[in-house]
């Protein structure tokens, strides 16, 4: 299936290589290997990409929801709602081909952000300290996890935890904003007159999943670390908030959840985008929502227990 995987992305490179500062900055002369949070460099992997071979979209064009015939009912979108802003919906069937859409809502810069190696979609503030930044794929992995850079400092950030781990921005914190993963017709059924994102003018093939039965693998792909603890299975999805993570096979069982300060609901009606061939065809695992004791969403993530395990070791899992 791995090997399918690249041949769809049509890689003949290696599938590693040498985890060597040394070699990267032939390919990063503008990046500062001297300042990382990396203990070990042999936990960044080449994911078979070059710098951008995944190319990350700038300031997206956007049409009216109702007007777009492309998407399915049950396709998986993630939903950005600020304050002063018509509700947005980045679906996956093009997240999933570039990773990272650098947009501005409502005078926020954001950075969607969608993993499929660790299923994590997560939304940035891209406003730093040091500016306004605009992030790329390098073509790296961590722990399986896509390392982003930005194009102003040619910082490396990890995409899970959006922190930066190598040059100058090392150490620096984004700010996560509230948005989640839902099917395409619970967006259009709360925001009939919402916008998405339209698709992109690159030659993929969207709607078309690239990582058919990844999610039913016994192991993630390029992951080197231990498997998760209590007997989860690697690929099981659990819900991130903070530093917790709740499975989801237990919100499902139960509906929802109400404890540590926060409100997990969950509803069926989203198919998998790393399940069948095509993503509307996908088993439907459902779409959560979580939010605090007054209703206001929350950052969270829906990602892969390994993916929960590698960055937060210490973390609480949240089994009953």
């Amino acid at each position: 299936m791995l090997r399918g995987l690249l041949l769809c992305f049509g890689l003949l490179l290696p599938l590693t290589a040498a985890a060597d500062p040394q070699v990267w900055q032939r390919e990063w002369p503008k990046t500062d290997f001297s300042r990382s949070l990396v203990a070990d460099w042999q936990e960044i992997r080449s994911g078979g990409v070059p710098k951008d071979g995944i190319p990350a979209l700038d300031a997206p064009r956007f049409v009216q929801a109702a007007k777009d015939r492309r998407i399915k009912p049950r396709e998986p979108v993630i939903t950005l709602e600020l304050e002063g802003a018509t509700p947005r919906a980045y679906p996956l069937r093009y997240l999933t081909w570039h990773e990272i859409v650098n947009d501005v809502v409502a005078g926020v810069p954001v950075a969607v952000t969608y993993c499929p190696l660790c299923n994590s979609a997560v939304t940035f503030d891209r406003r730093t300290g040091a500016g306004v930044l605009r992030f790329g794929v390098t073509g790296k992995l961590r722990h399986s996890d896509l390392v982003m850079y930005d194009r102003e400092t040619q910082s490396w950030w990890q995409q899970a935890t959006g922190t930066g781990i190598v040059g100058r921005m090392t150490g620096t914190r984004l700010k996560t904003l509230p948005s989640w993963v839902e099917s395409w017709q619970e967006f259009t059924a709360r925001n009939p007159d919402g916008l998405v994102m339209a698709q992109p003018g690159w030659n993929r093939r969207y709607g078309q999943n690239p990582y058919v039965n990844y999610d039913r693998s016994d192991w993630p792909f390029l992951y080197d670390g231990t498997p998760p603890p209590h007997g989860l299975a690697p690929m099981e999805r659990v819900v991130r908030v903070g530093s917790r993570a709740w499975p989801l096979a237990r919100l499902a069982r139960e509906g929802g959840i109400r404890e540590a300060g926060v409100v997990l609901s969950w509803r069926t009606g989203q198919a998998s985008a790393l399940d069948a061939g095509t993503i509307a065809r996908g088993r439907d695992i459902g779409s959560v929502r979580v939010r605090d004791s007054q209703g206001r969403d929350l950052p969270h993530d829906v990602m892969f227990a390994f993916a929960f395990h590698a960055f937060w070791p210490d973390g609480t899992w949240m089994l009953k």
